[in-house]
This record gives structure tokens, C-alpha cells and sequence, in this order.
């Protein structure tokens, strides 16, 4: 079937071929957010990834997101995302009906930990092309890629240990992408790193000019 007949209608992402079809930029498109992640945008991330991986035409995928932030992390309370718990389609799925606790972990298990893993296991080379402030989840999504670009103005964070006395992500990289003593100053001060820093410690493989990072990357 042509893609264009069996390519859903994003509500959360935009979906853009490029190079005759050898490149995908898969762009986070809940500006209003700073494309906090909601339920709706996790299954849609998903099903782009999986569409990108069995195009044999791609040969490299770009994960980026519009307006000034990457992404904020996960969306702890905007309309979008609290109808998600009850209308969305996977509100009755891969642990939902459980009681208690166990729904919610068995939820995020499924569309935050194991969504990572299948995304940093693509057999595509992947690249996270970020802006602004990237915040705790936001640096699942970016740290499931092969390579990470980034603009001059970015900042990285976590400050959910901080602020809630708890881990803020399902996908714990620290300790692999900071460097272990680097993550507990990070993760016990709330600072941020710049992206001068990052690309010192070679999280960052490339800085662009902010108004060039999409053309650069």
C-alpha cells in the first residue's frame, strides 16, 4: 500500500521525508507544552519510529521537536494529557485495568522504559537534533539516539530528584551519559549542564548556530 494511504494523521509529531526519502526528521509538535509528553504523542513517537525502520529507503532518522524546547519531559497535567488516562485507546491496555500502583507502573513500564529500548535499539542510525532546555524525560527521548546534535543555547537537566525527592525517569542513563560523579551533582543540586560542557564530556557530538540547526544536522 502507497505510504500515503496507510500513513496515519499525526495529532502530536510531524512526520517529514527528506533526501529522496533517505532521511526522516520525526519533529515533537506540542509547542504549546514545549512538547511535554502526553500518551497521545509516546504511541505516535512509536509508530513513527516503527514506519521509519521498515521503509528500506531510510537510512537515517532525525528526532527533533518545534518551538524553543526540545522537550520539557513528561506532561504532568495539561488537559491533553489527563483526557489521555480515560479516552485514549490505550487507556484499557498493557496494564490499565489493573488496580492501583500497579496500573500506573505497568503503564509507564510499557510506553516510557520499554518505548526507550525499542527506540535505542532502531536499526537506523539515529539522530537527536535538541534546543532550549532539554528536561528529565526529554533526555530519554535524546539519549535513545546514536548521535546528538544540539544548538548553542541548550541547557540539560534534571531536576525532578530536587524538586520530588524522587527518580523522575524510567530510563535511568545518568551515570552512562554523564559520567557517574557527574550525575549525583547533577541529580542532587538540580543544576544544568551547558552545551559547551556536554560536548566536553562527548554527549554532544556537534553545536550549530541556533537558527541553523535544522539545515546543519
Amino acid at each position: 500500500m502507497p505510504e500515503n494511504e496507510r500513513r496515519p494523521e499525526y495529532q502530536y509529531i510531524q512526520y517529514e521525508q527528506l533526501e529522496e526519502g533517505r532521511v526522516v526528521r520525526i519533529l515533537l509538535d506540542r509547542p504549546d507544552t514545549r512538547n511535554a509528553q502526553n500518551r497521545g504523542l509516546l504511541v505516535e513517537l512509536d509508530d513513527a519510529f516503527g514506519r521509519a525502520e521498515e521503509d528500506d529507503q531510510v537510512r537515517v532518522v532525525i528526532l527533533g521537536g518545534t518551538g524553543p524546547l526540545f522537550s520539557s519531559g513528561h506532561d504532568m497535567g495539561s488537559a491533553q494529557a489527563i483526557e489521555d488516562r480515560t479516552t485514549h485507546p490505550t487507556s484499557t491496555i498493557n496494564g490499565a485495568t489493573r488496580e492501583g500502583a500497579e496500573a500506573r507502573m505497568l503503564q509507564e513500564w510499557h510506553y516510557y522504559f520499554q518505548n526507550t529500548l525499542r527506540w535505542r535499539n532502531l536499526r537506523k542510525i539515529t539522530i537527536a537534533q535538541v534546543q532550549g532546555t532539554v528536561f528529565a524525560a526529554g533526555l530519554m527521548l535524546m539519549w535513545a539516539c546514536d548521535l546528538i546534535v544540539a544548538a548553542e543555547n541548550v541547557l540539560f537537566a534534571d531536576v525532578v530528584g530536587t524538586r520530588l525527592g524522587m527518580c523522575g525517569v524510567e530510563y535511568f542513563g545518568h551515570p552512562w551519559e554523564f559520567g557517574p560523579r557527574k550525575a549525583k551533582e547533577l541529580m542532587l543540586t538540580g543544576d544544568a549542564i551547558d552545551v559547551a560542557e556536554a560536548h566536553r564530556l562527548g554527549i554532544v557530538s556537534k553545536v550549530f548556530p541556533t537558527h541553523q540547526l535544522d539545515e546543519q544536522t
